[in-house]
């Protein structure tokens, strides 16, 4: 990866533009980057890696920390763009933080987002964007680069003081650095699995464990007194021989458990033996008493039934009368129906002869119906009379219609005739409008030509006052630095006339006894020059000469930024004034004619924008009042068709009425002679339709109450004959014997329950056993019963005894069986818990198998440092001489785990020692050597990527002249294979030793940059 160019706006001290051309700078291989403390040299390191990966290192990456210049104009954004060749490709990143803004509208800030951009260079092509997207670009660089940004920062730019902590640091803090830098993190995951694999297979067996004691306790529960005979079990979760203890008692619960079950068969079989015995009694004793009671039950029902045999007798008499009579119902039935149906009959006739006329009242059915069918071919003829009397009706609603529209017309033209009459009026008016509204239009373009000047000229003059007043500022400042400059050097002319008075005496104290002296040449010395009061030495005059040209720079400052206040003072002047600045006046030095004042040209600025806003709200109408003009033309228009269209129909509608009324007079004649007294055909028609519906409802009556009355009379003669033929003397009398089916069914239930009785008895005193039974004493059950319950109880007590030993050992065997199968399925279970523990054991450095407890990312970090080690001593044989070694140690210090250890080994004694007894220069050098063995061991790490740009921050200054000469040889083999390095320090010595410098220079307005390329 190499650097080209670096361009810096409003970051961090920068508050302008600057440009970093490292293609310049890495020319010569070695270049400095030097400036006073707070200058922003680090911050040029920080623009690199805020293009790269859009963040600056972590150190400085503090919360809340703003990256953009507080020396920047408010419109000047935060920007940084690096050109670097990266994997073979040349691209261009640029990137903007979140930053305020001022507002487009209205006053303050807004925040703008940040943003960011790549672009790729093309021989053919030239520059091509690529994205836009933060994440795409992070990715694309991080993958192209190699490293993330904590390698980036710790190998490309190398900052000293972190590893001086690192050589004096303790294993953890080399391990937090190393681990950051390597991404150890899949091992430390590891470990972590490994322990989580651990914690979870020691669940599985202590809830194994705990499920098989939640047996144990089922066990004793279920084992009741059995279980106190056994030895209790001790052993707690996670211990070994839980399960086996387990399994032995719950074996000797159930054992107990069956002894006792066998001894409650035998009790269970002698009580059923006296329960049977008992039963037996009973039986005998309850059968006797049951045949007793029969027979004295049976000498009642007979006695009952002899007393109920009369009514039987009756009954079954009453019942024989009804089913004879049951033949005559027939004809009683039908009798009734017809005599029903008579009477419906007549009263239907009365009504309907109530509703004819009285000469009708007598009327037969043939009479009424040939005066129906009159009326109906009277109605038939009414048709015509009914479309006449609806065309009639027609021609009023058309006469009605042309009222209505010879009375819109008319309202419609007089609508008309009153909007032309004052026609001429609007269109004069509106034409007036538009014509008001251009001059209006022409007024405002010249007033925005005379606005926008006199703003630029207001802004001008205020400008041109604040800068009045800055450059008063700057010429007392230029009158001070002229003063002190005078001093300073007349005090270094001063010192310098003394020290040339006193330089005898000066080159006497050089001289040496029989050494020649550099003046002379003599080796013999007879009178030196002694010093008198007041020598001053060459360092004091150097100093003077220091203080008198920082003096002289100074004044040349003061008076260049004099000029330039007089500069910008002269062109906002001249601007206030619309006119050039006078060469004369600024070549005499002298300000030219200041030209208005600012409230004379805010009072022009307010009077023009006042004119132009108000010929703005004229002109603003130009295009309403032309859309008004077209919109009145075209009323117009519409009004004039509007009122010839109304005459022509009121002309067709005068000879349509003529028409109708010729029509109407025609059908009200043919109506009257229709209708007569009725309104309308419709009424008469309606009256006709009555007429015939009530002469159709009479003969239908009369027909109907003839018929009722033929078919009771047949009725009456069929029912005599049905009477005499079943024995009755007549109709009445067979109609009192008749019951009905209810009445029947109950003569009978009663009959058929007094027979049934009677066979029921007669059977159950043919039984001998009920007879026997009589001639004995009686029973006693009660005292059976006794005997048997007594042997019943003692039988349920002994089955529930039974009942619980056995479901006791049932509950044993099903829970020594379920314990049996957890013991089973916790074997495995407990062999995996003890693999897994072993091994994350062993990863986390706590198992004896780990003789240096060490932990597996500190192992892998381990090998990591004794590389960086190797390659760091390659270089740090050559800083110190070939003197000392960098080695890595396994050994453990004090309680702490081991692994990760750092020792020197000195050449001079051959001993072995810790890094922390270095002292700062060695500490220096060897922070340097392990730095960029770390680097070039990360670079490998990171797939091999060419690093052809480094930088190394500060350190230097606690070095000597030797040592400072073989870290720079060692610095400087580095540029092989056109690698270049950047040293950042304010070492004074460096700028000497090397040519090639980047400056960094700290003043009020923000820091700059300036190149020293020889």
């Amino acid at each position: 990866m190499r650097l080209h160019r670096l361009s810096i706006t409003a970051f961090g001290p920068f508050g302008a533009t600057q440009e970093v051309d490292f293609d310049a700078l890495s020319s010569a291989g070695l270049f400095l980057l030097h400036g006073p403390t707070g200058a922003g040299k680090t911050s040029v390191l920080d623009a690199v890696c805020f293009a790269l990966y859009g963040a600056v290192p972590g150190a400085r990456q503090s919360p809340g920390a703003s990256l953009r210049s507080d020396h920047a104009p408010a419109d000047l954004p935060t920007e940084v763009q690096l050109e670097l060749t990266v994997g073979g490709r040349r691209l261009e990143v640029t990137r903007s933080p979140a930053q305020p803004r001022p507002k487009k509208r209205g006053d303050g800030f807004t925040v703008e987002k940040a943003q960011s951009r790549l672009r790729g260079y093309d021989p053919e092509r030239g520059w091509q964007a690529l994205s836009k997207s933060h994440q795409e670009i992070g990715e694309e660089l991080t993958q192209l680069i190699g490293m993330s940004r904590d390698q980036f920062c710790q190998v490309v730019l190398l900052p000293q003081g972190d590893f001086a902590r690192f050589l004096r640091a303790d294993a953890e803090a080399r391990g937090k650095l190393l681990g950051r830098l390597f991404d150890t993190r899949r091992f430390a995951a590891v470990e972590d699995r490994l322990a989580e694999l651990r914690r979870g297979a020691e669940a599985k067996v202590t809830a194994a464990d705990e499920r098989i004691l939640a047996l144990a306790q089922r066990t004793a529960q279920a084992a009741g007194p059995v279980g106190a005979e056994a030895t209790p079990i001790v052993a707690r979760p996670g211990e070994p021989g839980l399960a086996e203890a387990v399994l032995e008692w719950a074996a000797i619960a159930r054992s107990t458990a069956r002894e006792r079950l066998d001894i409650a068969h035998a009790v269970v079989t002698a009580a059923e033996g006296r329960q049977r015995t008992a039963r037996h009694a009973l039986d005998a004793e309850r059968e006797r008493d049951r045949l007793q009671r029969r027979y004295e039950e049976t000498r009642r029902r007979s006695a009952a039934l002899e007393e109920r045999r009369p009514e039987h007798d009756r009954c079954q008499e009453r019942l024989e009368r009804a089913r004879t009579a049951d033949r005559v119902a027939p004809a009683l039935d039908l009798r009734e129906e017809a005599e029903r149906a008579h009477r419906r009959a007549a009263d239907d006739l009365d009504r309907a002869r109530a509703q004819l006329p009285p000469d009708l009242a007598d009327a037969g059915p043939d009479q009424l119906t040939e005066l129906e069918r009159r009326f109906r071919q009277e109605l038939g003829g009414l048709e015509s009379a009914r479309r006449a009397e609806a065309r009639s009706a027609e021609i009023d609603e058309e006469r009605d219609r042309l009222e209505r529209e010879s009375r819109a017309d008319d309202a419609t033209v007089r609508d008309a005739d009153a909007w032309l009459a004052g026609w001429d009026t609007v269109h004069a008016g509106l034409r007036e409008r538009i014509a008001t509204a251009q001059e209006a239009a022409t007024r405002a373009e010249q007033l925005a030509g005379l606005l926008a000047p006199a703003r630029r000229r207001l802004d001008a003059a205020r400008r041109r006052e604040a800068l009045a007043a800055e450059a008063d500022t700057a010429r007392e400042a230029l009158a001070g630095a002229r003063e002190r400059a005078l001093g300073a050097h007349e005090t270094w002319l001063g010192l310098r006339e003394r020290r040339l008075r006193d330089i005898a005496a000066e080159l006497a104290a050089g001289l040496v006894e029989g050494t020649p002296c550099t003046v002379c040449g003599s080796a013999e010395h007879p009178a030196p020059a002694t010093e008198g009061d007041g020598h001053v030495d060459r360092a004091t005059e150097e100093a003077a000469l220091t203080a008198h040209r920082r003096a002289e720079e100074a004044r040349t400052r003061a008076e260049q930024a004099l000029g330039l206040v007089r500069e910008r003072h002269a062109a906002a002047a001249a601007e206030a004034r619309d006119a050039e600045p006078s060469s004369a006046a600024a070549d005499a030095g002298t300000e030219p004619n200041p030209g208005p004042s600012v409230g004379e040209l805010r009072d022009l600025v307010e009077r023009l924008t006042a004119e132009h806003a108000g010929a703005h709200r004229l002109a603003a109408g130009t295009h309403a009042a032309r859309e008004a003009l077209d919109a009145a033309e075209r009323e117009h228009l519409k009004r004039l068709e509007l009122r010839q269209e109304a005459e022509r129909r009121a002309a067709a509608r005068t000879s349509r009425r003529e028409a109708l009324d010729r029509e109407q007079a025609v059908l009200r004649d043919e109506l009257a002679a229709v209708r007569g007294e009725s309104g309308s055909v419709a009424a008469y028609a309606e009256r006709l339709t009555r007429r015939v519906a009530l002469l159709a409802d009479a003969a239908e009556a009369v027909r109907a109450e003839q018929e009722a009355d033929r078919r009771r009379k047949e009725a009456d003669g069929r029912l005599s004959d049905a009477a005499f033929r079943a024995g009755f003397d007549t109709p009445e009398a067979a109609a009192a014997t008749l019951l009905d089916a209810s009445a029947q069914r109950e003569l009978q239930h009663r009959i058929d329950a007094w027979q049934a009785e009677a066979a029921a008895v007669a059977e159950r005193r043919g039984e001998r056993d009920a007879r026997e039974a009589a001639e004995q004493d009686p029973a006693q059950p009660a005292a059976a019963q006794r005997g048997f319950e007594a042997a019943e109880r003692l039988l349920r007590a002994a089955s529930s005894a039974r009942a619980a030993a056995e479901e006791r050992c049932a509950e044993l065997s099903r829970l020594s069986h379920e314990a049996a199968d957890e013991v089973r399925r916790l074997g495995p279970v407990r062999q995996e818990y003890e693999r897994i523990a072993r091994l994350a054991g062993l990863a986390a450095g706590t198992s004896a198998d780990n003789e240096r407890k060490m932990r597996l990312e500190a192992y892998v970090l381990a090998a990591r440092l004794e590389q960086v080690a190797a390659a760091a001593t390659a270089r740090l044989l050559q800083m110190s001489s070939g003197r000392y070694t960098l080695v890595h140690s396994d050994a453990r210090t004090g309680g702490r785990r081991a692994g990760l250890g750092l020792h020197v080994v000195d050449a001079w004694t051959g001993s072995e020692r810790d890094t922390a007894t270095l002292s700062g220069g060695e500490t220096f050098f060897a922070s340097l050597a392990l730095a960029l063995g770390l680097a070039d061991v990360v670079t490998e790490e990171a797939g091999g990527v060419r690093l052809d740009t480094l930088f190394i921050d500060e350190g230097f200054g606690s070095l000597d002249d030797q040592t400072l000469d073989e870290v720079l040889d060692v610095l400087d083999s580095l540029r092989e294979r056109d690698r270049s390095v950047g040293i950042v320090s304010h070492v004074a010595d460096l700028r000497r030793r090397i040519p090639v410098r980047l400056e960094v220079v700290k003043e009020r307005q923000g820091s700059s940059v300036r190149h020293r390329l020889a």
